[in-house]
């Protein structure tokens, strides 16, 4: 048994309701201070529930079963741990200590985000890139002081980027980057590792119904208690607040990327948060929104921007490639909806007509 799983069945024995829930491309941001979680009164009956802002958003745990309290504390444990470990712009945390000496040693949870990322990076031709954290910073989406960058500014930050500049020894998991000034970000993957991780502790606490909410990240264990699909809400790109289409999940994460709720504007124009690591400016690839669906929380975190850069052409060929880890939603510039065929039957659109992905005939 490992560590961390030594360590959440030591736990264990120490809103979103049930139906549909938004699930949106960034979530739902908060301004205000974390503060403390906050618990729903724990019922003898129903479910046991805990809310908390970390990761720059609004969380909410929810689990059933005779140890969902232990469940649900021990959740927002892991949430707060891996907050503060992965946080890129907090020195005291793990990787805000190597964005600024540029190199360490990692421990378990950043060298396997890692390892994932480099997998990644590979698979997707470059389409996920943990390294944007520099140009992220130029355009303002960190910190928040936006402003369009010059082509000079962008051309000299962008070899920060280059993956081929981190060392990394998985043996001894010592990680090093080659140029200073290069900062590696796993904002991308982070709540998508999180919920994994999460529904490793209901499974540790014998939780067969619960669903986690990481800011539109929505992940879910088993079945409702009433044995049906858990009902999730696409948000509409192009309509705020409304859904694009209803997801029936088990045993599922659905995770969505999307340009229309991080962007400045500036001259007219409107800029995203999800930049194209080939040219370090906003992807412009013809999709407004992107939802992957996974058991792999992790995976349908990384893949669902990936894809957003891809573009429609390349992200069909890739899942024709890969379908059997996962499933996907796209929707393009021009409103139409784009769903593959694992989702038949499980996709409700409530915003216009579906085009089905199917798999090129044997």
């Amino acid at each position: 048994m490992n560590t961390k799983v030594k360590k959440i069945v030591s736990l264990c024995a120490a809103g979103i309701a049930v139906g549909s829930m938004m699930l949106s491309g960034c979530g739902d941001r908060v301004p205000e201070d974390k503060g403390e979680p906050v618990v729903t009164e724990f019922q003898q009956e129903g479910p046991a529930e805990i809310s908390v802002f970390a990761m720059d958003t609004y969380m909410k745990v929810t689990a059933y079963g005779a140890q969902r309290e232990d469940a649900v504390n021990a959740a927002v444990e892991e949430i707060l741990r891996l907050d503060q470990l992965l946080s890129a712009g907090d020195e005291t945390g793990e990787v805000g200590m190597l964005n600024r000496t540029g190199s360490g040693t990692c421990s378990e949870d950043t060298a396997y985000l890692l390892e994932r990322s480099l997998e990644l990076h590979e698979q997707t031709e470059g389409a996920f890139n943990v390294m944007m954290y520099p140009l992220m910073e130029i355009w303002g989406f960190i910190g928040g002081n936006y402003a369009v960058p010059s082509q000079d500014t962008i051309d000299g930050l962008l070899p920060l980027a280059d993956l081929a500049k981190v060392s990394y020894d998985p043996r001894s998991k010592e990680v090093r980057f080659a140029e200073q000034g290069m900062k590696i970000d796993f904002g991308g993957i982070a709540k998508g590792y999180t919920s994994a991780r999460i529904m490793d502790i209901f499974d540790a606490c014998g939780i067969t119904s619960g669903i986690v909410n990481l800011g539109g990240n929505v992940q879910v264990k088993g079945k409702k208690p009433d044995g049906t699909n858990w009902r999730v809400g696409i948000q509409d790109p192009n309509q705020a607040g409304a859904y694009l289409g209803i997801l029936q999940l088990s045993d599922q994460a659905a995770i969505t990327s999307g340009g229309y709720e991080r962007f400045f504007e500036e001259n007219g124009i409107r800029y995203h948060h999800i930049l194209d690591p080939n040219t370090g400016r906003p992807a412009q690839s013809g999709l407004t929104s992107v939802t992957v669906v996974s058991a792999d929380g992790t995976l349908a975190d990384g893949l669902s921007t990936s894809l957003f850069v891809m573009g429609l052409e390349k992200a069909e060929a890739f899942w024709k490639a890969n379908g059997d880890m996962f499933d996907a939603v796209m929707v393009t510039d021009d409103g139409n909806i784009y769903v593959t065929e694992g989702l038949e039957g499980r996709f409700e659109s409530k915003a216009g007509d579906v085009h089905m992905i199917r798999r090129d005939p044997a």
